[in-house]
């Protein structure tokens, strides 16, 4: 199981790293992620899996054409196919762990079943969900959300890059057909249960000293788009009581963020501007920015948004500035499946007794996935808790560790028995 990890691992750490600052730039559709996905097609058909992508772009490698996704009909709970994996994609300068544990760490997990010499008696598949991070495009978990139907083909086919590319147009250029993206009912409905590996975004295990955790739920998530409009001007005769600089109203929302949060013990963020014109002598005329606000509970998630657009609008209208907020994703509190979830953990604790169950801030395909079908997630100790940086990181015991429970979960779920038997 370590040789097959490690090697893995290694093969797909090169592709799509920023030699600069250590971090990486896989974005969707672009020459990085077309890489990983080679790769993958690549590391999969090596284990015998067969790989399909399905209309969204979403990828998976199946075991063997019996146990296929695409194979079983029935709807009776034997026949539902088991599937785990994650995402490749990153955000920008990105950490190394964040969706590719759970890729690899899935490939590793079908080694390990086959080095114990099971074999599932259930369908498994490995699954990588494309724009999980939204990075390129703006909506994170894009992939899962066209698939459930949380996100119509319409709007997706529209959104467009900072360089005006369409997600349709992107999809055409990377060999795909954009007008079979939509939700698959089907598909969906072949899905027993989804278990997504990966590493811990936060300290939760490094306080507890336990190298996997399972997951209970998802807070309540968004992002927000904020535009300031003014008007440009010359930075070094343009007198300030004259001037409408969206600047201003923009800072005060950023300060604004921060005191919501504080005071309604949730998080905000705003990580992405663009400015224009962008000059170093020039009055911007317009600011746009982007806001992420997560919280344990709805209402706190709301009274921060709130307080944010109520700050905006105020400073906006003292310096005669407009702004408008848009709504570009939001995601309602997830409670994994309870009895998918205890399952899990009973598993991983085995005889060593309860594992830690933890929730999160942060997103994952297999928090959309969770409203059409069972799901659960498993946690990877990250010693640091830095997430989205390069800093990002995981000890190889821990990532081992992480293919054995999920390994012992895909064996429990599949009702996987000795591979002779077959």
């Amino acid at each position: 199981m370590s040789g097959d990890f490690e090697q893995l691992w290694a093969e797909l750490a090169p592709l799509g790293r920023n030699r600069t600052t250590g971090g990486y730039r896989r974005f969707s559709w672009g020459p990085a992620d077309t890489q990983v996905r080679s790769w993958f097609r690549s590391a999969a058909s090596a284990r015998g899996l067969e790989v399909e992508t399905d209309g969204n772009g979403n990828l998976w490698a199946c075991w063997g054409a019996p146990g296929s996704v695409e194979a079983p009909r029935a709807p009776a709970d034997k026949a539902a196919a088991v599937v785990t994996g994650s995402h490749l994609d990153s955000v920008p300068d990105g950490g190394a762990y964040d969706g590719p544990l759970g890729v690899v760490g899935a490939l590793a997990a079908v080694d390990e079943l086959r080095r114990r010499g099971l074999r599932p008696r259930r369908p498994l598949a490995v699954a990588v969900f494309v724009e999980e991070e939204g990075a390129r495009f703006g909506v994170p978990c894009l992939g899962s959300r066209l698939l459930t139907g949380a996100m119509t083909p319409e709007r997706a086919g529209r959104l467009t890059d900072a360089d005006g590319v369409s997600w349709a147009q992107a999809m055409e250029r990377a060999g795909l057909d954009p007008e079979r993206m939509g939700p698959d009912r089907e598909l969906l409905g072949r899905i027993g249960a989804f278990v997504e590996l990966h590493i811990e975004q936060g300290r939760a295990l490094a306080h507890t000293g336990d190298a996997v955790g399972v997951a209970s739920a998802v807070w309540p998530h968004g992002r927000w788009r904020l535009d300031f409009s003014g008007q440009a001007d010359h930075a070094g005769t343009t007198r300030l009581a004259d001037r409408s600089d969206p600047m201003l109203p923009f800072a005060e929302a950023v300060r604004a963020a921060r005191r919501a949060a504080e005071e309604h013990g949730a998080l905000a963020t705003v990580g992405k501007v663009r400015v224009s014109p962008n000059g170093t002598n020039a009055v911007p005329s317009r600011v746009r920015a982007w806001l992420d606000a997560r919280a344990a509970e709805e209402a706190a998630l709301h009274a921060v948004v709130e307080g944010v657009d109520a700050a905006a609008r105020s400073s906006a209208a003292e310096h005669g500035v407009t702004v408008t907020a848009f709504l570009e994703s939001k995601s309602p509190l997830v409670e994994f499946d309870h009895r998918l979830r205890d399952r899990v953990a009973a598993r991983v604790g085995g005889e060593g007794g309860a594992v830690p169950v933890l929730a999160t801030g942060a997103g994952h395909d297999a928090g959309v996935l969770a409203t059409a079908v069972p799901t659960a997630m498993l946690f990877v100790r990250n010693p640091t808790g830095i997430s989205h940086a390069p800093e990002e990181s995981a000890t190889a015991a821990d990532c081992r560790a992480g293919v054995a429970a999920l390994a012992d979960v895909l064996a429990d779920l599949t009702d996987a028995g000795p591979a002779e038997e077959d």
